[in-house]
């Protein structure tokens, strides 16, 4: 069967993490997050998967390749210029000649894709929506459908007293042929602003299922480091790469060839990159630290994201929500505030 992951997207919400890489390339429990997408895809049997690229586009296809490294059958649309959700949809028609699925390069889900596609064809459905109940409305684009699943409508990030459902739009579609007549040609053209308010115009057979499983829009830094925490915790079924180890205190995956030294403090959900060195005396909090970087004695990290290749010298302290990009050099003692994002400089002291 046919898929196409949407990978073209900039990623502007987690800078300065892709200033080098794509999205989809985020290292996510030290595999890559577009890894667990061409994974899942496969073992629903979508082995046909197209995927578009834009924002450092060699970085995704220069990894995956052709796809049969990973069991699939791989093809990339290369958009020069972004053409939206459903215009560079339309842009892989030529490909996507039977009904297919369509998820985002930016999920973490372990969602049964085989049932969702029954649920498709059972209702006879041009369309369907892989709907997740949330309970904070107003982060998400939210549908409303009726008792029958049928969507008669949308709300964007409504306010939770006005929300007409806790039902989100997770980015994952299954789509007949037919969908590319609602989608113009060699134009930018957006699923959630033009298209399904046209299905639900004309009453077309547009349904919503509940995803039923684990799902999470890793758009930003909070839900990146959160969804590490859940991966560590066992709440979504995805595959990891390193050593897990779990105590009352902690859940650690040390990612092959690190050193760590024996007076590390591990506390909470923690990810360590392949090839990372923690030096004696570091305290590492619920952090997500990236490949290749050195972390010496006495830096204390606290519910941050540290980015691969760097140097964070003698008693460094980086704060609750701050992420540090890669290659940067974090001098003895400096304190990175709270919510900091620190860009790629050679070297800093303090913020």
């Amino acid at each position: 069967m046919k898929a196409m992951v949407m990978a073209a997207g900039v990623g502007s919400r987690l800078m300065p993490l892709t200033e080098e890489i794509p999205k989809p390339m985020i290292p996510m429990a030290n595999r890559p997050l577009m890894e667990n997408i061409v994974d899942l895809l496969k073992k629903h049997n979508f082995d046909q998967i197209i995927a578009n690229l834009h924002y450092h586009a060699d970085g995704i296809s220069q990894y995956f390749g052709d796809g049969s490294r990973f069991g699939v059958n791989l093809f990339y649309s290369r958009e020069e210029e972004l053409m939206g959700t459903a215009g560079g949809v339309k842009k892989c028609a030529w490909f996507l000649d039977d009904t297919f699925v369509i998820v985002s390069g930016d999920a973490l889900t372990d969602a049964d894709l085989g049932r969702l596609m029954q649920e498709h064809k059972k209702k006879g459905a041009l369309a369907t929506i892989a709907l997740k109940r949330v309970a904070e409305v107003e982060n998400f684009g939210i549908v409303i459908t009726d008792s029958d699943g049928l969507i008669t409508s949308f709300q964007e990030k409504p306010r939770a007293d006005q929300a007409l459902s806790n039902y989100a739009n997770t980015g994952i579609y299954i789509f007949e042929p037919e969908i590319f007549n609602y989608i113009p040609a060699r134009k930018f053209y957006d699923f959630g602003k033009q298209v399904f308010p046209q299905l639900v115009k004309i009453q077309a057979p547009f349904y919503g299922a509940d995803i039923g499983s684990y799902w999470c829009d890793v758009g930003n830094i909070d839900t990146y480091r959160q969804s590490h925490a859940d991966i560590l915790q066992g709440l979504v079924d995805v595959p990891v790469q390193g050593k897990k180890s779990v105590n009352p205190k902690h859940i650690v995956l040390v990612g092959e060839g690190c050193k760590i030294g024996d007076e590390v403090e591990f506390q909470g959900s923690v990810v360590i990159g392949p090839r990372t060195e923690i030096q004696n005396g570091a305290v590492i909090s619920d952090a997500v630290v990236w490949n290749d970087t050195v972390v010496k004695n006495g830096t204390i990290l606290d519910n941050c994201v540290v980015g691969a290749h760097c140097c964070l010298e003698k008693s460094v302290a980086v704060n609750r929500g701050a992420v540090i990009a890669s290659g940067c050099t974090l001098e003895s003692h400096s304190v990175i505030p709270p919510q900091q994002r620190v860009d790629r400089y050679p070297h800093c002291t303090n913020y």
